[in-house]
């Protein structure tokens, strides 16, 4: 299990997908297939940039039911406090331990855009109410359940150069919250990298949460130059862009890059896993970036 592979130590690698815009668990399935026996664990993303797909409770039971190890992330977006609290029991009843909680995209950048926010609670409160929930056995209301989940919390992260003043703050308030591991945005810059986590090692948070490293592999320049202006927390170092420009198959170097990050990760004190993303690709261009890294076998 993906908690018990960070709690050993192992380096563990998760996968991102998107459950498909489909009333079929076949197809939520091939979303993930390839990943099977790959990645430690598959993300199962929550309605992502505000578009309506199969939910991320019902895709991430889906996959447990087929062993494939989920994360279901959950964003604070759509729900309240009732129906959030019953999401991560209905979950939890079908297997489902691992969430990623998440404050969620605007619904008017979505494909619903007349949709109302709900944000009954922020990410920290949903956070906190999870805790509660495996650690007391209680509803914020004081109600019992009977047995209490043995919920695995994750919270966002995005890796970014400290200035000599900078703390943790908010990293310090999810932990407080129940966070016991992280998934971070994209990180192109190793170096940024190696000083974020030696600054969250000296403030003791690496050794209360555990921190999986956002990686992937880039299709293109253009790609590469859209993320590093329009994604929140993203910065491509020119190196990648000049690497990527001068590429005859943009493809094939987008891997190679990502292939290298891994490794190069994988030896920072504070990380212990990778999480690979990749946007307009199929679970099968994660697989293959995973075997190409060795870091599985």
């Amino acid at each position: 299990m993906l908690r018990q592979k960070l709690q050993s130590g192992a380096f563990v690698i998760t996968a991102e997908v998107t459950p498909p815009l489909a009333a079929s668990r076949d197809a939520v399935l091939k979303r993930a297939d390839a990943l099977n026996g790959l990645a430690d664990a598959v993300n199962v993303t929550d309605a992502a940039s505000a578009r309506v797909s199969v939910s991320s409770f019902a895709a991430a039971a889906i996959l447990a039911q087929a062993g494939i190890e989920p994360v279901a992330q959950m964003t604070c977006r759509d729900r309240n406090r009732i129906a959030l609290a019953g999401d991560l029991l209905g979950a939890a009843a079908q297997g489902v331990t691992n969430f990623l909680i998440l404050h969620g995209d605007d619904p008017r950048t979505g494909d619903m855009p007349e949709a109302k926010p709900v944000f009954d609670l922020d990410s920290r409160g949903v956070m906190a109410m999870a805790r509660d929930m495996r650690d007391l056995g209680t509803l914020p209301s004081g109600r019992n359940i009977d047995p209490r989940p043995d919920f695995h919390i994750g919270c966002a992260d995005a890796p970014s150069d400290p200035a000599e003043d900078w703390l943790p703050t908010g990293l310090e308030a999810k932990s407080a919250a129940g966070a016991d591991f992280a998934q971070t945005q994209f990180c192109f810059d190793i170096e940024i990298a190696r000083r974020y986590f030696a600054r969250l090692g000296e403030a003791g948070i690496t050794r209360r949460m555990k921190f999986i490293v956002g990686v992937g592999p880039l299709l293109s320049v253009r790609q590469a130059r859209f993320m590093n202006d329009n994604l929140y927390g993203v910065s491509i170092p020119p190196s990648i862009m000049e690497r990527m420009e001068r590429a005859g198959d943009e493809r094939a170097e987008g891997r190679a890059i990502c292939v290298e990050l891994m490794g190069a990760l994988a030896e920072v004190d504070g990380i212990s896993g990778v999480h690979i993303m990749a946007p307009m690709q199929s679970a099968e261009a994660i697989a293959a970036t995973i075997k190409t890294s060795g870091l599985r076998g």
